[in-house]
């Protein structure tokens, strides 16, 4: 019988895996990974202009260049796209060197004995928002400096103006810590990029289960099947090989990400300066208050997770044994997907339900659990003893699912007509 249970395994995996479908699947996967880390390269091979330099041509009207310049160096690794200059010609030449080239920027500095310093910015096109910001702010800084030298501010006063102001942030809310406060950064921006592939994979879970049983029952090889192994023999051996494939499929797209960022390099990332602050700033802000945590909710959330895998596929095992056609299982199928979505939502927008009971409660019941009670630890609404009741919980739901599951499974998996087919599952689930 051990033979056999082996045999089905190794036999199942291997048809996955072997299938052209999963080769394909994975070439496009590993396309699309190394695609996405390397994205700004494609736009450059094929002719964009993703780090093309922009020409910044300074008009200076007041005899401030070198200080706007100065400034400019200041901030030169959030504006490492441009370059800038000062151009003696006239405005109506400046403008005739803009229109040939949609990467040169105009900036006309004249002086104005109320504001100090009047400013145009000329441009072919649009501006990205955040350079404009950039740009401003050294605009601005300049305005400053010439604003001192006009008015004769004594450096003392400067310095009490532009000294850093010591703030003492104190929350008074229960249980809240004021390092926790940029978590919705996590939740709004790094927690759903991790949660999206695990909510794709239990559909792809769910789908394949639900598939190879229907198609087995509808060619007749099911009865084959079940004339040679037992069907307690056929459902385990149908349960672990979806959840091997799918391990399988996460170890893969974890190494697809993995080699596209060896690819790209850090010297590449570094010189993004986009992502490069945006990376540090996530590391400067975040990391450091998430480590703690991590230490506890990734050995849990595996756990948990490796259950929820498993819990989908029993269910949908069991729905899949008791209908007649694929069309059968779509129907039985779709209040899974229900919970699941919800699940989704409510794990994307957890920080904005922040003290929410509901929530809370929700966060317990099993096959959401998975999505949602890691996202709550996170942000501090789900303590450590909270998400070991979440995997209890999921636990017992599995040992039901077993326990009965495998009943109604062997009454339905040669049931080719649905006439009093609940009444038969019922009475299979009182049989001991």
């Amino acid at each position: 019988m051990k033979d056999k249970f082996k045999f089905l395994i190794e036999y199942g995996l291997e048809k996955k895996i072997k299938s052209k479908w999963f080769v394909i699947v994975n070439i496009l996967l590993l396309a699309l990974m190394l695609s996405l880390c390397n994205i700004d390269r494609i736009i450059t091979f094929f002719g964009g202009d993703f780090n093309k330099e922009t020409k910044i041509l300074v008009v200076d009207n007041i005899g401030c260049f070198d200080l706007l310049k100065s400034q400019f160096d200041l901030n030169k690794d959030n504006l490492s796209k441009y370059s800038m200059e000062n151009y003696k010609k006239d405005l109506k030449s400046l403008k005739k060197e803009i229109k040939k080239d949609d990467n040169t920027v105009g900036i006309i500095l004249n002086p104005n004995e109320d504001k100090i310093i009047d400013v145009k910015i000329i441009s072919n096109g649009y501006l990205d928002l955040i350079d404009s910001e950039y740009l401003k702010s050294i605009i601005y800084s300049t305005k400053i400096v010439k604003a001192i030298e006009k008015y004769e501010i004594p450096i003392e006063t400067i310095n009490k103006i532009y000294e850093n102001v010591e703030i003492d942030r104190e929350i008074l809310g229960k249980n809240k810590k004021k390092e926790e406060e940029n978590m919705e950064m996590v939740m709004a921006y790094v927690f759903p990029s991790i949660i999206l592939p695990l909510f794709m994979l239990i559909l792809l879970l769910v789908q394949m289960i639900g598939s190879e049983i229907n198609d087995e029952k509808a060619t007749r090889g099911m009865e084959i099947i079940i004339s040679n192994v037992s069907p307690k023999i056929h459902f385990f051996s149908k349960i672990i090989v979806s959840n091997l494939f799918i391990i399988i499929q996460i170890v893969l797209m974890l190494f697809y990400g993995v080699l596209g960022m060896l690819i790209r390099g850090k010297q590449a990332i570094e010189a993004n300066s986009e992502l490069y602050n945006y990376v540090n700033t996530f590391k400067e802000n975040i990391s450091i208050q998430l480590t703690d945590k991590l230490i506890y909710v990734i050995p849990l959330f595996i756990i948990l997770l490796i259950l929820t895998f498993i819990g989908y596929s029993l269910l949908s095992g069991i729905l899949a044994s008791i209908t007649t056609n694929i069309e059968d299982f779509q129907q039985l199928q779709t209040p899974l997907m229900i919970i699941l979505m919800t699940g989704y939502v409510l794990s994307v927008f957890a920080a904005t339900f922040d003290g929410s009971l509901l929530i809370k409660l929700i966060a317990f019941l099993p096959f959401i659990s998975a999505i949602v009670a890691p996202s709550l630890f996170i942000i501090g609404q789900f303590s450590l003893i909270d998400m070991i009741i979440s995997i209890v919980l999921m636990l017992g739901v599995n040992y039901i699912l077993i326990k009965y599951g495998l009943r109604i499974y062997k009454v339905g998996i040669l049931n080719y007509s649905s006439s009093k087919l609940y009444k038969k599952m019922w009475k299979a689930v009182k049989e001991k």
